[in-house]
């Protein structure tokens, strides 16, 4: 089905019709798509960019590489990071797009290949919602195009009876779309994709006709590397697409750059009230969330074994978020061991049997040895190990 497409962006005050019911400002949205949540931004970039665009493009390469990034412009404004890594990594990213290749972004989970994905279409296209959802389910009419049957019915194949894909509507506009999670979607409607990705052309047989790409289509797909032996992409789709793997923040000051700032995103769109810094809490999550994914303690001195989860960044922002809450609803305001000690117990134990082992092991032999953690082991404690 189409996308809706969004008439007004938050805090304009504006008001959309969502249909049946009352309307709904946008500025009460959850979660704004990353074209209206940082509109301010991508405006003061386009004022400001003086470079080269590619075909359609609301920005150069350039000025969306500092999108992402993170910057000043010469009038002052600045401009908030939105991935935190190696720079040449979106460099070759925002490249890859600007040429007739399709970017593959590959990863472990909650390396942010969805954040990127969505803020990299935003800024080329001005819009984030040409998406796919890959899921085992996922027909070949998500990615080529659906029926309209009542119409198809009542007056045969045509286009008025067409329903276009998020792709098909990418090609014909010349914008980005999108594709999640593509070793989840069956190997034969991936393939659906090389004739889109190798000739720009999306054939329609029952019309006899075809839609052909226009200057400005390109596709992003994302990919985890836990998923592979699902749906392995063949290689001849594989040939279509440059692969840019997004790896897990190279230090432990950069990962806990990267939560404090989604920590404080996420703490302003759901209005929890404030709470005091957390950044010690933070670090600490960090630095369990590293140790057993890594094997070793930070100073190399202690083999641990590593639990079944992933633990990635993703997930530590989600336990200092619901800490958050705990500290603001239910604490005296200031994020302590007691609010986050659940949170990683939960992330940590995924398989009952075995986690449980590893977890009680890193707790009685690293975190109760180590120098003021004693009130995060007891809160440990407390919650069940």
């Amino acid at each position: 089905m189409p996308v809706p497409e969004t008439i007004a962006q938050p805090g304009s005050g504006v008001e959309t019709d969502t249909g049946p019911g009352q309307p709904q400002a946008v500025n009460e949205v959850l979660r704004p798509h990353a074209e209206h949540a940082f509109a301010d931004e991508l405006a003061a970039l386009a004022a400001a960019d003086d470079r080269p665009r590619p075909a359609r493009w609301r920005l150069s390469p350039w000025a969306v590489a500092t999108y992402l990034l993170g910057g000043t412009l010469p009038d002052g404004t600045v401009i908030t990071p939105k991935y935190v890594g190696p720079r040449r990594i979106v460099e070759v990213a925002v490249t890859t797009l600007a040429t007739d290749r399709a970017l593959l972004l590959l990863g472990v989970p909650g390396t942010a290949k969805t954040w990127v994905s969505e803020h990299l279409a935003a800024a080329v296209s001005g819009d984030s919602t040409l998406l796919v959802q890959g899921t085992a389910g996922t027909p070949e009419e998500a990615v080529r195009y659906g029926w309209n049957y009542a119409r198809l019915l009542a007056h045969g194949p045509s286009r008025d009876a067409l329903v276009p894909s998020p792709v098909m509507r990418a090609m014909s506009q010349g914008m980005t779309a999108r594709v999640e999670e593509l070793t989840r979607i069956p190997a034969d409607v991936q393939d659906t994709l090389i004739t889109i990705l190798s000739e720009k052309t999306l054939p329609v047989p029952e019309l006899g006709q075809e839609v052909q790409a226009v200057p400005g289509f390109n596709l992003i797909a994302t990919a985890n590397d836990r998923d592979r032996g699902v749906n392995e992409l063949s290689s001849a789709l594989r040939r279509r697409f440059n692969t840019v793997v997004l790896p897990l923040p190279a230090t432990p000051e950069a990962e806990v750059d990267i939560v404090a700032r989604r920590v404080e995103q996420l703490g302003r769109s759901l209005e929890l009230p404030a709470v005091p810094d957390g950044v010690d809490e933070i670090r600490r999550v960090v630095t369990v969330f590293r140790e057993l994914r890594d094997g070793v303690t930070t100073d190399g001195r202690t083999r641990v074994k590593s639990p079944s989860g992933t633990l990635s960044t993703a997930e530590a922002i989600s336990v200092v978020t619901g800490g958050l809450a705990l500290a603001a609803h239910f604490g005296d305001g200031v994020l302590r061991p007691s609010d986050i000690a659940a949170g990683v117990l939960g992330a940590v134990v995924r398989d009952p049997a075995a986690d449980r082992v590893v977890w009680q092991e890193y707790l009685e032999t690293v975190v109760r040895e180590r120098d003021g953690w004693k009130d995060f082991y007891r809160a440990c404690r407390e919650v069940g190990v």
